[in-house]
């Protein structure tokens, strides 16, 4: 684990393994905003072809320059915002693992920037290595200075990034060890940990309590589905959020079974869930002044012979029958249960979580996720704090034409359209039917960002992001303040 300082140090006289400087590309070469860096390094950088674009790397030994014996130049571009920063701390820190003490001298001049070089330090030193013996991993950094005048505190950074590593972990973790009731005994102890209020339902209280696409979905498999509920109150909140997460620990697709190569990455079905559990955890370490709720929708999506066929009826939490028309559309089915319920908490706000479909990474690609929502207001809002924070949305709509498409000729609804085309618009038509008329709602896939499959970038490792956690710790911060939607 990473322990973080902020101080006050100057950054050529300063201790350390490895000194990390910021450069701004320009017409005269990179420069930092170190003069004396500059004057000392700049023979060097040019021979190394440095420029200085955006998240660009040099490392260059020092030979007692100044104190630290190895300078880390990152590049930050023509000039760098709060997500520049985070992203240049972030590759610069995953780029120095093995190394005991690194300090980041990047330009933060004020308290927000210096936390976001915080948190996108700590983020990028994130490792998963629960599984690998040959020990030829190298650690990530132990300690890591924030060489900063501005001032702050480096505790709201800790604490989003400890619960977006959180988030990492479980996605990362391989279904053989995150099954439904393994999930909510973490979501207890973790939850509970953090000052959180958590109930569990089994199987059996599903079944009693009419939770049908929650059971649909999870009666396939010899791991029988949860429904977590964990709540946070504070007593002088005048908010209350609730947040749905999508967890289906493992998706084989049922019985409408998804080819291999669909399959391998599926152990990140559950990164909605996920992201509702990071954000609750660090709402309440955080002491914000609202109520928040969190709904973690659990289930394994396995064929067998109890498994839910295609053309088979539910019967949702909310009344609502629902055919089903592909069982590989199962987000959805444990989603309208987690909404249904979520509204009778009476929130100000319900915003569900998925990684729901296919559809969203053919139109937005891998790393922004789509926003719809029953409002107007409510969805600009959602897409306002996730790219505020550095996490890639775009605002989708809901087309009334495309509801007859999941017209049923048996129940209320399908849960699929026949046409391949606007499917997650469609997908998010479906789930706007189990809003309560009147209730604001909003709903993100993030079937793409949720988990990496390419090469790390900036502090995003290989592997499960923790897409969307921040979003959700954004929104509860926005109303716990009153500059909300």
């Amino acid at each position: 684990m990473t322990t973080v300082r902020l101080n006050s140090a100057d950054p050529v006289s300063f201790d350390t393994d490895a000194l990390v400087v910021g450069f701004v590309s320009g017409p005269q070469g990179p420069r930092s905003s170190i003069e004396a860096v500059d004057s000392a390094f700049e023979t060097a950088l040019a021979t190394v072809a440095f420029t200085g674009k955006a998240g660009e790397l040099a490392k260059i030994p020092t030979f007692g320059a100044i104190t630290a014996p190895l300078l880390v130049a990152v590049g930050l571009g023509d000039s760098a915002d709060q997500e520049g920063l985070r992203r240049a701390a972030g590759a610069a820190v995953r780029s120095l693992a093995g190394t005991a003490r690194a300090a980041l001298a990047l330009p933060a001049t004020s308290a927000e920037e210096a936390e976001a070089v915080t948190l996108g330090g700590l983020l990028g030193a994130y490792d998963y290595s629960r599984y690998r013996t040959n020990g030829e991993r190298k650690a990530p950094v132990a300690e890591l200075d924030v060489l900063t005048s501005a001032g702050g505190s480096a505790e709201r950074a800790s604490i989003v990034a400890d619960s977006v590593a959180l988030v990492r972990d479980l996605v990362n973790t391989p279904p053989s060890d995150l099954w439904p009731a393994k999930f909510a005994e973490i979501a207890e102890q973790e939850g509970g940990k953090a000052g959180l209020s958590v109930e569990v339902l089994d199987e059996k209280q599903l079944k009693e309590g009419g939770y049908g696409g929650i059971v649909g979905v999870g009666q396939g498999s010899a791991n029988p589905p949860r429904l977590v509920r964990l709540s946070y109150t504070h007593p002088e909140a005048a908010k209350t959020l609730a947040f749905v997460g999508k967890g289906i620990t493992f998706d084989s697709g049922g019985l409408s079974l998804k080819p291999s190569s669909a399959m391998d990455w599926m152990k990140s079905d559950m990164g909605g869930a996920g992201a509702v559990f990071g954000a609750l955890v660090a709402i309440a370490r955080l002491g914000l002044r609202v109520n928040a709720v969190g709904y973690l929708c659990l289930a394994e999506n396995l064929p067998s012979g109890t498994a839910t066929r295609p053309s088979d009826v539910l019967t949702s939490y909310s009344g609502k029958t629902v055919e089903v028309l592909d069982t590989d559309a199962e987000g959805r089915l444990v989603l309208m249960d987690g909404i249904a319920r979520a509204a009778e908490d009476d929130p100000d706000l319900i915003v569900d979580v998925a990684t729901l479909t296919g559809a969203q990474i053919v139109a937005l690609g891998w790393r922004t996720a789509g926003v719809m929502s029953n409002d107007d207001a409510v969805r600009e809002h959602v897409v306002e704090v996730a790219n505020s924070v550095g996490e890639g949305a775009w605002g989708m709509p809901l087309p009334e034409e495309l509801r007859k498409g999941l017209d049923s000729p048996i129940a209320d609804i399908a849960n699929l359209q026949p046409e391949r085309w606007g499917s997650m618009l469609a997908a998010g038509i479906f789930l706007k039917e189990f809003v309560p008329e009147g209730r604001r709602w909003a709903h993100i896939d993030m079937a793409g960002p949720a988990f990496n499959k390419g090469e790390p970038h900036g502090y995003t490792p290989k592997g499960g992001t923790g897409a969307i956690t921040r979003t959700l710790i954004g929104l509860a911060e926005r109303a716990a303040t009153g500059l909300n939607k």
